[in-house]
């Protein structure tokens, strides 16, 4: 029998790690030494508070990364470039990450060029990502800043407000992110509609989409939507992918939500569109430099709500990482790496 040795090389709850352990005892060894974790910052913190190992940790995370056969989440890479700790890693044969969006990351490590199964975390964030895409929207469409404004001057004014309900709403992607935002668009009587790189691919969660187009129709598509949410990761494809001319498309006035990545919107384009008006209302979760810098432009525009990339963060983030991971680790025990759910498509990186 085939004894397997995984290392925890992030921050996770002792239960968890306990879970873990029960899917095959005997023939799992886990490596779990939480003095070698940064320290947290917030409950399902998986990168930590900044962190240096003294001489003795370092020999013993260098060991255990030269054991392992599986980890739990990648080493990160040192800003300053290069693979980082990953290189120990030679009996690497499975990443299981905490992230959806992991492509660029594993890029980086140079693990799409080798043998080396990644699997993600999809399906994790797409209701916590939904819930807050909604929070956004209606506290734009419902004018909840207005409220609030007249509930600090004690005015009681009746006013006429706009509803969501008919209004269209386009999500570029129709992934599992997009899933999410679609079902509680539905709920609310709105119109979903997606662009994606590959609209003729069989997807359970179709009917959710009242039509599904490819990439290449999206300038026609964006003056039609009152909301748009763009969801997609960040791949070679997807860079800048709202350019100029496609905010200069969007109906004027829209609301803008990005849960996807900084970089697939030209933000400089998006700010002067905020300023005019064009784009009415914008919601970030994530930003084209992050942490976003303080002389950002984007702080003090009272038509923008900043998110510090903590939309998809919740209580629950680590137990439900925890099922995806444990229902893969029977298959892969078993050798029935053919039932893994979420590997990575290292081509497409998502």
């Amino acid at each position: 029998m085939t004894k397997h040795t995984l290392f925890i090389t992030s921050p996770l709850d002792r239960e968890h790690v306990e879970c873990i352990g029960e899917v095959a005892p005997q023939r799992l060894e886990i490596i779990y030494e939480p003095d070698l974790h940064p320290p947290l910052r917030y409950v399902c913190d998986h990168k930590g508070a900044p962190f240096t190992r003294n001489a003795e940790q370092t020999g013993r995370w260098q060991a255990a990364l030269g054991r392992a056969d599986i980890l739990w989440d990648c080493p990160q890479p040192p800003a300053s470039g290069g693979r980082g700790d990953i290189v120990h890693a030679k009996r690497l044969k499975w990443v299981q990450t905490t992230s959806s969006g992991v492509g660029q990351l594993v890029k980086r490590l140079g693990l799409d060029r080798t043998d080396v199964i990644v699997t993600t975390a999809r399906g994790v964030h797409s209701g916590p990502l939904a819930e807050w895409v909604f929070m956004a929207l209606l506290m734009h469409f419902r004018k909840g800043r207005f409220l609030e404004a007249e509930q600090r001057a004690h005015r009681w004014e009746r006013y006429c407000d706009e509803e969501v309900a008919g209004r269209t709403m386009l999500t570029i992607g129709a992934g599992d992110l997009a899933r999410g935002v679609a079902v509680i668009g539905r709920a609310l009587g709105m119109r979903i509609v997606a662009v994606t790189r590959s609209p003729e691919k069989e997807r359970p969660h179709a009917d959710l989409f009242e039509e599904i187009h490819g990439v290449q129709q999206l300038r026609r598509l964006l003056p039609s939507a009152d909301a748009i949410v763009m969801t997609v990761p960040d791949t070679d494809e997807t860079i800048n992918m709202l350019d100029t001319a496609a905010i200069a498309a969007m109906r004027p006035g829209c609301a803008f939500v990005n849960i996807g990545r900084g970089n697939t919107v030209d933000e400089l384009a998006m700010i002067d569109a905020l300023k005019s008006g064009h784009i009415g209302f914008a919601a970030l979760d994530v930003a084209t430099i992050e942490p976003l810098p303080a002389n950002s432009p984007l702080w003090d525009m009272p038509n923008v709500m900043i998110c510090p990339h903590s939309a998809s963060t919740v209580t629950t983030e680590n137990h439900k990482i925890t099922e995806i991971f444990c229902e893969n680790l029977s298959h892969y025990l078993d050798g029935r790496v053919d039932r893994l759910r979420n590997v990575l498509d290292k081509t497409l990186l998502y």
